[in-house]
């Protein structure tokens, strides 16, 4: 049986120009590098977490907010326990790398 170690993406709902995805994970997950195709939002539900990217890394926490940039690669790596919501154009696609 295979364990998940990474955070989770569950499609919650489509609109006409946007979708929003669920992002859950448990602390010591990483999600591996990836990009979107066009720019996304992150609102910070629960939980801590680091936003990584070549250049530069980002602590988000319950409340944050945080624009990721389209095509800009980047992993998160979860420390405590992690629920937030991702905010795309509905064409937008996340690429693993």
């Amino acid at each position: 049986m295979e364990v998940m170690n990474k955070p989770q993406l569950t499609k919650l709902v489509t609109g006409e120009t946007f979708k929003i995805l669920k992002v859950e994970g448990l602390a010591g997950m990483v999600m591996p590098p990836h990009h979107s195709t066009k720019e996304a939002a992150l609102v910070v539900e629960q939980g801590e977490a680091f936003l990584k990217m070549p250049d530069s890394e980002y602590p988000l926490q319950k409340g944050s907010v945080f624009i990721i940039p389209a095509g800009k690669e980047h992993t998160l790596t979860i420390k405590k326990d992690f629920r937030a919501v991702a905010v795309m154009a509905i064409d937008s696609e996340i690429n693993f790398i």
